[in-house]
C-alpha cells in the first residue's frame, strides 16, 4: 500500500469573529489517499492556511525537505516510521510550531488508515482499551460582552450541560482578564471567584468542575491567591494560569496550590512536555493530539505522565474528528480520567456542529468504547463544501 495524494480542506465559518478566542471557527482537515482506495482523516488546531503550506511547500535541501514530497509513495501502515522521517527531513524548518501541528493532522490520518486496513479501532493499535467507556467534560465558552452577560451565559450553559445533556463534568471558561480575555472584558480577579461560585451553586456538589483562565496572570503569587480562594468550590483542575513559558512559575504554583494545575494545549512534541512535566511540575498534562504531533507523539506524552504519576486530559477544541482521536487515546490510557468535549448543542460554531456526519455520542453521560475501525467517523462532504475557504 502506498500514499498517492493528500487533500487539504481549509475551512472557516462565514461569520468568523477574529476578535473571539474560539478556534472552533476554522479548521484544517486533511485526507490522505492510498492506492487501495482507503482514506485517512486528520485535523489540527492551528491557522489552517499556515498548516496547509507547511505540508505542501516544496523542499530545497536535505534539512528542509517538503512534507508532501516525503509522504507520496510511503507506506501508510508505518505511521511512527513516517513521523520520524518527516520530522528529521523538515527539522530545519520545523521542530516546533505550525509544522508540528501539520504533522499532527497527517499522523492522525495515518493511524486512521492503519486501523481501517486492519479492521480495528485506533485504541487497539495503541495497546488496547483499559476502560469500558470514556468520560467527557463539557467545555463551555460563554457569550456576552459585559461581566453580567458573561456570567449568566456560563451559568446557563453549565446547568444545561448537566440537566439537558447528561454530562457529569464541565470546564468553565472564566477568561475575564489577561492577554486572552474574552469579548473585551477586563475584570478584577474577585469576579472569577464569583462566577465559579455561581456555577457550583447551579450544578450542586456532586458535579465535577474545572476552570480555564487562559494565561490570565504574569505573577504566580497573584495566581496563588485566586487558587486559594477557589478551593472551597472543589475544582478538579485550574488550566493555564500563567504564561506557558514560565516553567518556574508553574512549579511554584504546583508546590503551593490546593488545586491541580493543568497545561499543555499549545505544546508541540513530547520534548516540550518533558519540560512541562519536569521543570513545570504540571499535575495534568493536556496534549492536543493534532498539535502535539499526532498519536505518535501523544502516546509518548501519556507515558511521561504515567511514569511521573500525573494525569492526562487531552485538549480538543475543533470538531468530532479531534473528539474521536481524544477518545481513542483516553481508552488506551489508564491515567486519563476525562477528555475535553465541546458540545455541539452549546457551541456557537456551525463548523463544530456540521463537520462530522456520525461523531461519537454520549450515552448516560459517557462515551461508549469506540468499535469502528480507525477513528470510526465520517466527514460531512456538504460541510466541507459549505465552509471551504479560498
Amino acid at each position: 500500500m502506498k500514499i498517492t495524494r493528500i487533500d487539504y480542506h481549509v475551512l472557516v465559518v462565514p461569520d468568523v469573529d477574529t476578535g473571539a478566542s474560539s478556534s472552533a471557527q476554522d479548521n484544517l482537515v486533511v485526507e490522505v489517499h492510498t492506492d487501495e482506495g482507503i482514506v485517512g482523516i486528520g485535523e489540527t488546531d492551528v491557522n489552517p492556511w499556515i498548516a496547509r503550506e507547511c505540508v505542501r511547500a516544496r523542499g530545497t535541501h536535505s534539512m528542509g525537505l517538503g512534507i508532501e514530497e516525503m509522504l507520496i509513495g510511503a507506506d501508510p501502515l508505518q505511521p511512527e516510521a513516517i513521523w520520524q522521517k518527516l520530522y528529521t527531513g523538515s527539522k530545519m524548518n520545523g521542530r516546533r510550531g505550525a509544522l508540528i501541528c501539520a504533522l499532527g493532522a497527517i499522523d492522525m490520518a495515518l493511524w486512521d488508515i492503519k486501523g481501517k486496513v486492519l479492521g480495528v479501532p485506533i485504541h487497539t493499535l495503541l495497546g488496547g482499551a483499559v476502560k469500558e467507556c470514556i468520560v467527557p467534560y463539557a467545555s463551555l465558552l460563554p457569550t456576552g460582552r459585559t461581566l453580567a452577560e458573561y456570567a449568566t451565559s456560563l451559568v446557563d450553559k453549565v446547568r444545561r450541560a448537566r440537566e439537558e445533556f447528561g454530562y457529569h463534568a464541565a470546564k468553565l471558561e472564566v477568561c475575564i482578564n489577561g492577554p486572552y480575555a474574552h469579548n473585551g472584558l477586563n475584570e478584577r480577579d474577585e469576579h472569577i471567584i464569583d462566577i465559579v461560585a455561581a456555577c457550583r451553586e447551579a450544578v450542586g456538589p456532586d458535579f465535577t468542575l474545572m476552570v480555564d483562565v487562559a494565561y490570565a496572570w504574569n505573577d504566580p503569587k497573584r495566581a496563588l491567591k485566586v487558587l486559594r480562594r477557589l478551593e472551597p468550590y472543589d475544582i478538579f483542575f485550574l488550566e493555564t494560569p500563567l504564561d506557558i513559558d514560565d516553567l518556574e512559575g508553574h512549579a511554584f504554583l504546583v508546590d503551593h496550590s490546593p488545586i491541580r494545575i493543568a497545561a499543555g494545549e499549545w505544546q508541540n512534541t513530547h520534548w516540550e512536555f518533558l519540560d512541562l512535566a519536569d521543570r513545570g511540575k504540571i499535575d495534568v498534562l493536556q496534549p492536543d493530539i493534532g498539535r502535539v504531533g499526532g498519536f505518535t507523539e501523544a502516546r509518548k506524552v501519556c507515558q511521561i505522565a504515567d511514569d511521573r504519576g500525573r494525569l492526562i486530559v487531552p485538549h480538543c477544541w475543533k470538531s468530532g474528528i479531534g473528539i474521536a482521536a481524544s477518545a481513542h487515546l483516553a481508552a488506551a490510557t489508564a491515567c486519563c480520567p476525562y477528555i475535553e468535549f465541546l458540545p455541539a448543542e452549546l457551541s456557537e460554531s456551525a463548523l463544530r456542529n456540521e463537520l462530522v456526519a456520525d461523531e461519537l455520542r454520549l450515552v448516560d453521560g459517557v462515551i461508549p468504547l469506540p468499535q469502528r475501525p480507525g477513528l470510526g467517523i465520517e466527514l460531512n462532504r456538504d460541510a466541507l463544501h459549505k465552509f471551504r475557504a479560498a
